[in-house]
């Protein structure tokens, strides 16, 4: 009875008459200081100016580079005419990105549905490949850069969080006369660079609005859904075993998601065919090339496809590096696994590791536990348990 009374709350709509006007909270005034900034750094003014109003660094370095392309802030920006054509193409080009993006994208879309802006995913040069829901919006500014097909990278209408993003691969927020040019300076973005499983940048996700109210949080939203794209992404790849791990106790429950836990696709070889940008992270995988798991982990192969007979349980594995992870191992082939066999196998590992560490410490077990990282006791223990075994 007590989960029914709670369960009404979980999604109430707002009260017919209620309305939520925009708060913020007494901060310094942003528009100010933007024009503060711009006037010394668009205009020549003396270097004493440029310090009393800086600029993010990655804004003074866009603002550099449109000025060294000889713009100027009051050239009119033409955005691209775009044929049908070019809608399709951009879809047929993109489709596996699009795919992952679409689910992310609507539950986005209703995360910012009462703020006026809305999102949009481009490729890696900057064209917008797909629009989410623009509700009540039919202006010229809005109508100008919400099209498939559109050129919104920093060489096309200077700088932009779009051209920021993939210029910086990392997540931004612009607002307004931090835009280069006068005609963008109505425009408010977040932006975030969306990585390919093999780790290159393949686009970004924009959440912009028109005239709108500032909302840094917004940053952080566009960066935890290209998150949750390229995950999507990467889970859609046809491997033989998918890898979600972290540090031990860093593992987040099956349940609540994988958004930051790093995640590897093997297929049937153990070669990896993508990874995330968390698993970029834990793992010593090289950029672009080509990895296989015996180089990251200090088990054979086959016990990471047998320890997805314990899913979702997951195991303490090795790096070859001395550090462990906890990882969770899902079989993705549709293959049988079956009994309880990868637990004693597990255990041999764990002997055999030890056993190898004692025999190059040449039988010196305090050496051997600090080279493994852990305790004499362990070492006797499991040498124990490994000659009763015999």
């Amino acid at each position: 009875m007590a989960c029914a009374k709670f369960s009404k709350w979980n999604s109430l709509p707002a009260h017919p008459t209620m309305t939520f006007p925009a708060r913020t909270l007494a901060l310094p005034d942003r528009g100010a200081l933007i024009a503060q900034a711009r006037h010394a750094w668009l205009h020549g003014t003396a270097p004493a100016a440029a310090a009393a109003a800086p600029l993010a660094p990655w804004i003074a370095r866009s603002w550099q580079r449109c000025l060294a392309a000889g713009r100027t802030p009051d050239q009119r920006v033409v955005f691209d005419a775009v044929d049908r054509s070019a809608q399709r193409q951009a879809k047929e080009r993109h489709a596996p990105l699009l795919g992952a993006a679409r689910p992310v994208i609507e539950r986005l879309s209703r995360a910012i549905a009462g703020t006026r802006y809305f999102a949009m995913l481009t490729d890696a040069r900057g064209r917008v490949i797909d629009v989410g829901p623009v509700s009540g919006q039919d202006d010229r500014a809005t109508r100008d850069i919400a099209r498939v097909g559109v050129d919104l990278s920093e060489r096309a209408v200077g700088t932009t969080a779009i051209g920021a993003a993939l210029a910086e691969q990392s997540a931004v927020w612009l607002h307004r006369g931090e835009h280069f040019f006068d005609d963008t300076s109505v425009y408010t973005c977040a932006g975030a660079p969306l990585f390919d499983p093999q780790g290159r940048c393949a686009g970004m996700l924009d959440l912009t609005g028109v005239n709108v109210v500032e909302r840094p949080e917004l940053q952080h939203l566009a960066e935890h859904s290209a998150r949750a794209i390229q995950n999507a992404w990467l889970r859609s790849l046809p491997c033989a075993l998918l890898l979600q791990f972290n540090w031990p106790g860093s593992l987040a429950a099956l349940e609540a998601g994988v958004d930051g836990d790093g995640l590897l696709c093997l297929d049937a070889d153990g070669q990896v065919l993508g990874a995330n940008t968390i698993a970029r992270q834990l793992l010593p995988l090289p950029p672009h090339g080509r990895a296989a798991a015996p180089d990251l982990f200090a088990v054979p192969t086959s016990l990471l496809f047998d320890a997805a007979a314990r899913h979702p349980t997951p195991a303490e594995v090795p790096l070859w590096s001395g550090l462990r992870l906890h990882v969770r191992a899902l079989r993705r082939d549709g293959r049988a696994t079956a009994g309880t066999a990868p637990l004693a196998r597990l255990r041999d590992v764990q002997a055999s590791l030890i056993e190898q560490a004692v025999r190059e410490a040449r039988g010196n077990v305090a050496e051997a536990a600090r080279a493994l990282g852990v305790s004499r006791a362990t070492v006797y223990r499991k040498l124990s348990a490994g000659t009763g075994k015999r």
